[in-house]
């Protein structure tokens, strides 16, 4: 099928919830992705941060196609060795002591949401059942995650919600503080925000928080979906910090592309799901297991996580010079390969513009362009995207002034 053939059959049988960019793609290498015609587009996306190790990485494919001549799927009630390898290696790399895994961060978030309310019901009793999230955080769309999610644009048509949520301003501890009640069981927090607009949690905004939490014990749940596995140039964004939380939950990159979410815990709050309190049917099969395996073996040699670290700072300096020229761009923002660019204008057309000349990236919050390659971009892709965004920009400017 051509492009115009794949987008009129969408047009009729896919229900209408993504406001899709014009344009089908069929295949990917690397960093780059290209259309049905043959088109390439160098990808400053990776499926919102999914694809980090880039398209069609040929050590997974092998991993994978290897395991899916063995065992796609058994249920949860056996065990498999991918499995708890992949258990084992993220436990080895972070504070947690144990694994649940689902099949998106999602599903994640509300496994954590679970836990934490399954926890304090154990040691306190009911009515210690409130969580605090805070001002544009984005923690899924499933009803309860919606909940937790606070952008009232994104709970419109969908009430009433899942009661027990309670949002705060986000880096301000005050008001943390004066929020938290004998009825909070947990603060769930993205120590950036990805969705929200690339806003970063101060170090020390972060250090108290933690602080606050053990202090009454309420539990501290840290949702790294977007910007863990390595997106910050260290595996988990909460190293950058150096605080860690009660649970931690993951998604996106972490199987390159195939569907998995993952709930870490401490022991003493893993312990509060017993057998049937909690369960998935296609969470952490061997297919997607052994492609997360490959992931965190490709992570954890020795130079990756200094690359992201590099090209990183490389390209936030990029845009961080170009926002210096232009009176029109805000504010440059993020860690690692999370970076967003407030501009003063919307910035749909530049996606669209950009897309045109071989580029993708998106916007969020109407006026973010965000940048999210895979993580094995480097400087000399950058430098092909910065001419063509700042000649971009420039013409954006120059409507907007009229």
């Amino acid at each position: 099928m051509n492009s115009e053939e794949i987008k009129t059959l969408a047009d009729k049988v896919l229900m209408k919830t993504y406001g899709r960019y014009d344009l089908a793609l069929v295949r990917g290498q690397g960093a780059k992705v290209y259309d049905p015609e043959g088109n390439e587009y160098l990808d400053f996306v990776s499926g919102l941060a999914v694809t980090s190790l880039g398209h069609s990485n040929s050590i997974l494919a092998d991993a994978v196609a290897r395991q899916a001549r063995t065992l796609i799927h058994v249920s949860n009630l056996y065990y498999t060795e991918p499995q708890v390898k992949l258990a084992k290696v993220l436990t080895d790399n972070c504070f947690a002591d144990r694994v649940f895994f689902s099949n998106s961060g999602a599903e994640a978030n509300e496994a954590a949401i679970k836990l934490v309310r399954k926890y304090s019901f154990d040691k306190y009793g009911p009515g210690r059942h409130q969580i605090l999230t805070m001002e544009n955080s984005f923690h899924g769309r499933t009803m309860t995650t919606l909940a937790a999610t606070a952008q009232p644009d994104k709970h419109r048509g969908f009430e009433p919600l899942a009661e027990g949520f309670t949002y705060l301003p986000y880096n301000d501890l005050a008001a943390l503080e004066k929020a938290l009640t004998k009825e909070t069981c947990a603060v769930m927090i993205e120590p950036i925000q990805g969705e929200g607009g690339v806003h970063e949690a101060q170090k020390n905004y972060l250090s108290g928080l933690a602080e606050l939490c053990r202090s009454r014990d309420v539990l501290l749940v840290f949702d790294e979906v977007q910007v863990g596995m390595g997106r910050t140039g260290v595996l988990f964004a909460h190293q950058l910090y150096g605080v860690e939380p009660d649970i931690m939950t993951l998604a996106k990159a972490l199987a390159n592309g195939l569907p998995i979410g993952a709930t870490l815990a401490r022991d003493e709050v893993a312990l509060a799901f017993g057998p049937g309190t909690h369960a998935s049917t296609f969470g952490g099969t061997p297919l997607v297991t052994v492609a997360a395996l490959k992931v965190m073996e490709t992570m954890l040699a020795p130079g990756f996580l200094d690359q992201v670290k590099r090209v990183g700072a490389y390209f936030k300096a990029r845009l961080s010079d170009l926002a210096a020229r232009c009176d029109y761009i805000k504010e440059v923002r993020g860690q690692g390969l999370i970076l967003g660019m407030e501009l003063g204008f919307p910035g749909a057309d530049i996606v669209a513009e950009l897309t045109k000349k071989g580029f993708l990236i998106n916007c969020l919050q109407e006026k973010v362009l965000r940048f999210l390659p895979p993580l094995i971009i480097t400087e000399a892709e950058v430098d092909l995207l910065m001419p063509a965004l700042e000649e971009t920009l420039a013409a954006a400017a120059a409507r907007n002034k009229k």
